[in-house]
């Protein structure tokens, strides 16, 4: 068992955490959630036993093993599958036995070390190794190739497949799904599922969260808080306890006002004095209980587009890809070819498919970035294109200020326009004036988001926009987008912004753009069926090739795109065009009732606006009444008006409320 009690610690002049106290127990798996700059590097640091506490005790087990997602890859030339097998300390432990054994001329001790080899389960470790990276996204040639030969981002693919490798007893995860795509965040959550030992993982994805962790570690105020349950049941649970804590604290802020009052008022007169002086006493006794500060949450929304096009796009025999440099005579490199597509307005379209398979160049052909090879695009008067790239910060100039980027866009605008606009992404103050060389990876991915909605698009196209973005962002970002009147056309691994704003899928492969008839699920489901139906081709192959030729040679590559998922055994053609036809009813359906949310979304958010107001007007009015100076003679006539008001401010409440249970209950029942 992991136990913290009364754990204090700082960073330099800064206390990350004081007197806190959490525990999880072997086989839990926990998220580790909380602000940036909480403390989540630190505790991990902490488990690791790279840092120690300045008070309290932490205690982990002596005897467990644990693993990390290492955050360097040394450019070796030994393969992606041997540095994989590094992970397995034991086994390379043992390794090293029999060569030393086998150097010596130590038959016994050579025999014993093979014992061991084999109960350590020795014999299937490359294809277990093989299996981790085939399910991360690399192919079989792949793991053949030398370390040094991969990008940065790859490489973390490959320590993280190392940390899988591990015989752990405890596995940390510092964002494993940075570097991942759709497909290899459903492979390692089913992988995470079955992982016995207990695991705590950092992530910003909480559709990932959700599904692999049975306990939350919140980070706040410098206390760690364990909550049973994932991501979605914190969230509920939290917001439960933050409105009893709040009640609990107006309750007796009225009393303490209460009793202060009386002071105020009679501690200068004797016949009162006495009780007085027992109010002053019952005040310095009473435990306070602190107000529910919660971080007020980040929002914004996209400005109104102009009139929109319909169709706003129209693609016919679109070949994309890039030209071949090399030489005049070379071929062109295509990527997806064949896409004929009409784009209407109000569309909502999520694209599918496995990395490397074309959904960026399609993204940035739509754009316009990227010339098409062939065919032809014609584009709808008045059509405003929005595009959001996964490397769209780099474009960022570092030594200008956020004012400078929207001022670039704004033309003759006033400069106050431009400081609200960027206010309302959190760009206040100096932050807006000052060069954004420090900026956050997920602050100048906010800065760029709020460049391309200062242009009112109304065709966003978004590439990955979730990268680098927190819980929050990432929240609001899916919120405004729901709301989004445009056209929309997104590739994101972030499974919840998908279900929440797009109405139906396309699937990008083996060079062709196709309708996926089907929701996330199916796609999670068909992606862990053709997982394991690769794993198994990829055994036969490796079982041919022993049988044929002892010598090992190079595989050739195995497909991880992702293909129309076949015919099942026993399935007749009228079979599969009932389920076809039943899909597309429902997809219509998601659509239609995606059309019908728009203007309940719409209402909801002005409905809380206006009660967000009425509730401010009423605190300040509760004040008033509150104040014993208000009930002075003078003060008659503004009391009474305070009086009226208030009762009018109350009932406008009420029916503002009303209103919005009426617009959330029309709006659950859309589903």
């Amino acid at each position: 068992m992991i136990r913290f009690n009364q754990f204090s610690l700082a960073r330099g002049v800064k206390p990350l955490f004081e007197s806190t106290t959490f525990s999880l127990n072997p086989g839990e798996k926990a998220g580790l959630v909380g602000a940036n700059g909480a403390g989540k590097s630190t505790l991990f640091a902490v488990l690791r036993g790279l840092l120690h506490s300045d008070g309290g005790d932490v205690s982990v087990p002596p005897s467990w093993q644990i693993a990390h997602v290492a955050q360097e890859t040394p450019a070796v030339d030994r393969s992606a599958a041997d540095y994989t097998l590094d992970g397995d300390a034991v086994l390379r432990k043992i390794e090293a036995e029999i060569e030393r054994a086998a150097a010596a001329h130590d038959g016994a001790a050579e025999g014993n070390a093979h014992v061991a080899y084999a109960d350590a389960d020795g014999y299937t470790a490359i294809p277990r190794a093989e299996a981790l990276l085939l399910g991360l996204g690399f192919t079989l040639e792949q793991t053949r190739q030398p370390v040094s030969s991969f990008s940065g981002g790859w490489r973390m693919r490959l320590n993280l497949a190392q940390a899988l490798m591990c015989r752990s007893d405890l596995l940390l995860l510092d964002e494993p799904t940075n570097h991942l795509d759709l497909d290899a965040i459903v492979w390692l959550e089913d992988w995470l599922r079955r992982y016995p030992g207990t695991l705590i993982v950092i992530s910003h994805d909480r559709e990932f969260l959700d599904a692999i962790c049975n306990v939350t570690l919140h980070l706040e105020n410098k206390q760690i808080k364990r909550y049973g349950g994932n991501y979605s049941q914190f969230e509920i649970l939290r917001a439960q306890q933050l409105a009893l804590q709040q009640n609990a604290y107006e309750k007796q802020k009225r009393n303490i006002d209460h009793l202060q009052s009386f002071v105020d008022r009679f501690k200068a007169k004797a016949s009162k004095a006495k009780q007085a002086q027992s109010r002053v006493k019952a005040l310095e006794k009473m435990e306070l209980i602190a107000p529910a500060h919660v971080a007020s949450p980040f929002t914004f929304e996209f400005r109104t587009p102009a009139a929109a096009p319909n169709p706003m796009m129209v693609m016919e025999s679109i070949r994309c890809g890039y030209k071949n440099t090399e030489s005049a005579d070379a071929p062109d490199i295509v990527i997806v070819d064949g896409i004929t597509l009409s784009i209407t307005n109000g569309e909502r379209i999520g694209l599918l498919g496995a990395n490397g398979q074309g959904k960026s160049t399609l993204i940035k052909t739509l754009a316009g970035t990227l010339a098409p090879l062939s065919g032809e695009v014609t584009n709808g008067k008045g059509l405003q294109v929005g595009y959001f790239a996964q490397h769209q910060v780099e474009t960022l100039r570092d030594g200008d200020s956020a004012l400078l980027h929207l001022s670039r866009l704004a033309g003759n605008a006033r400069e106050q326009e431009l400081r609200d606009f960027l206010g309302s992404f959190n760009f206040r103050g100096e932050m807006a004036t000052a060069p954004i060389a420090p900026f956050s990876g997920g602050e100048k991915a906010r800065l760029a988001l709020a460049l391309i909605i200062w242009q009112k698009p109304n065709l966003l196209l978004l590439d990955e926009p979730t990268n680098h973005l927190d819980l929050e962002t990432r929240h609001a970002l899916t919120m405004a987008l729901a709301q989004f009147e445009g056209t929309l056309i997104v590739v994101s691994h972030d499974r919840h912004l998908l279900r929440a704003t797009t109405d139906r899928f396309m699937l990008v492969a083996h060079h062709e753009l196709q309708p996926f008839d089907g929701d996330l699920d199916d796609y999670r489901d068909w992606l862990l069926q053709h997982a394991a139906a690769q794993r198994a081709a990829t055994k036969g192959e490796r079982s041919a090739k022993a049988e044929k030729d002892k010598t090992p040679r190079a595989a050739a590559p195995v497909a991880v795109a992702a293909s129309a998922p076949t015919l099942a055994a026993g399935d007749s053609e009228n079979d599969i065009a009932k389920r076809k036809e039943q899909k597309r009813e429902q997809a219509d359906a998601r659509q239609k009732a995606g059309q019908l949310r728009k203007p309940l979304q719409s209402r909801l958010t002005q409905l809380e606006k206006q009660m967000a107001t009425l509730e401010a007007e009423k605190a300040t009015l509760d004040a008033v009444i509150a104040d014993p100076a208000s009930y002075d003679a003078e003060q008659k006539n503004r009391l009474t008006a305070t009086l009226k008001r208030q009762g009018e401010v109350v009932s406008l409440l009420a029916e503002t409320e009303a209103a919005w249970l009426l617009a959330q209950e029309e709006l659950e029942q859309l589903g």
